[in-house]
């Protein structure tokens, strides 16, 4: 059997071969019964596309732009934690990569390198995501070095009051890998009783503020001129929510199913927030994303972009930046090949009529 992937769910298996056990469950495994995990795949798997035929698709232009930055296609790289887990380059090979495939990278505030590393590895448009700690002045230093670095947006990951239960990181006692953007702002070494669960969990415990509310965007607003996309929105009420109190943009997330488990699947509860937001700001999706079916569908349903998360790991840990590259590439083949295939040229021809859920909605439409 070749060794060379035709698809994203190969370098799952390639990367659980190349990384100790004890990686690859802290960067595969979900919450508790990791029903929520299963369900961001499989709710894909229930929305039908409805293709039209004899549409002039010898032109297929797939770029879009968030927030006013074009990138090349609507595929971004979401932030996840310590990619030096997968590879000895980690977040600095993650974003060369995302910079060859003019992509936006959300940096995630656990990086294995610092912003300033990863700022100064290749030139591209980045945005950095935020968590709020206890000790305020912390978050604060943290915006003010993402923006004198370039960093073009805040993302506020608004779902961790304290850490979900991750029952593979508690047999495995996973230990919170070094923190490098929070050197000499807070000590990440957290002493406890080994019953405790993993130490990764103790470590949000102690250090996140599980105080944060809707009255605390004011004070991030505050203290930065940047865009601020909120993350972690899976209803609508929320989404008003979140609109009402000046975000820039949302994220449907459900943290990649590793907090509240039968949370919904975010490709579930995506129309209901694009519905409730009524194009007032961009809606982005996070979560499940393995196919370019999958992103064309979520764009159908109202979404302006995906985040995907754990297959740029795959890719890393399989071949390094190489493997980052291709997993971007492969999604963007897969997207431009259902976008030829449905009838779609470009971004804008996908609508909702291009596709078919098992809503109450959907049966009444097609009585019509």
């Amino acid at each position: 059997m070749s060794t060379e992937p035709v698809n994203v769910d190969e370098f799952e298996e390639l990367a659980r071969q190349a990384l100790p056990r004890m990686y690859y469950d802290y960067i595969a495994g979900g919450a508790e019964d990791q029903h929520t995990l299963r369900q961001n795949i499989q709710a894909f798997c229930r929305i039908t596309i409805q293709p039209r035929i004899l549409v002039d698709v010898s032109k297929i232009d797939m770029s879009t732009t968030i927030l006013g930055y074009r990138i090349s296609a609507p595929i971004m790289v979401a932030p996840t934690g310590s990619h030096k887990l997968a590879y000895h380059e980690g977040e600095l090979a993650t974003a060369r990569a995302a910079a060859a495939a003019k992509t936006i990278m959300v940096l995630s505030l656990a990086s294995s390198y610092s912003m300033e590393e990863v700022a100064s590895s290749c030139n591209a448009i980045r945005f950095f995501q935020l968590y709020v700690f206890k000790r305020r002045d912390v978050s604060t230093l943290l915006v003010q070095r993402a923006e004198r670095f370039g960093y073009k947006a805040i993302v506020l990951t608004a779902d961790t009051p304290r850490l979900g239960r991750r029952e593979a990181d508690i047999k495995n006692k996973m230990i919170a890998p070094p923190q490098k953007n929070l050197e000499g702002l807070l000590s990440v070494k957290v002493e406890v009783e080994s019953d405790q669960g993993s130490l990764l969990e103790s470590f949000v415990n102690e250090a996140f503020d599980p105080s944060l509310c809707w009255k605390d965007v004011a004070w991030l607003k505050s203290i930065t001129s940047l865009p601020i996309l909120i993350k972690g929105i899976l209803t609508h009420e929320d989404a008003i929510k979140a609109v009402e109190v000046g975000v820039d943009g949302i994220i449907v997330s459900n943290h990649g199913a590793r907090q509240l488990d039968f949370s919904p699947a975010t490709v579930s509860a995506l129309e209901e927030i694009v519905h409730a937001v009524k194009g007032k700001v961009p809606v982005l999706l996070d979560g499940g994303v393995r196919r370019g079916t999958d992103i064309f569908k979520a764009l159908a349903l109202g979404a302006q972009a995906v985040l995907v998360g754990r297959p740029i790991i795959y890719g890393l840990a399989a071949k390094g930046e190489r493997g980052v590259r291709t997993v971007l590439e492969m999604l963007k083949n897969e997207l431009e090949i259902s976008m030829t295939l449905s009838g779609c040229p470009c971004i804008k021809d996908i609508t909702r009529s291009h596709v078919r859920t098992n809503t109450h909605y959907d049966k009444l439409h097609s009585m019509l």
